[in-house]
């Protein structure tokens, strides 16, 4: 049961980054060189790969 609230946790931090990240201006993005890959980044932030 605890596995599951983990997963569930983590589904919910990796929704919440992508939308921060996508809230970002494009200058921003283009700054960082995240523009269009923001998916990407929050897996790889929040899952680990």
């Amino acid at each position: 049961m605890t596995q599951i609230f983990a997963r569930l946790r983590q589904m919910i931090t990796y929704n919440q980054t992508v939308k921060a990240l996508r809230a970002l201006s494009l200058h921003t993005r283009l700054d960082l060189d995240i523009a269009g890959i923001e998916s990407k980044v929050a897996r790889r932030a929040v899952y680990g790969f």
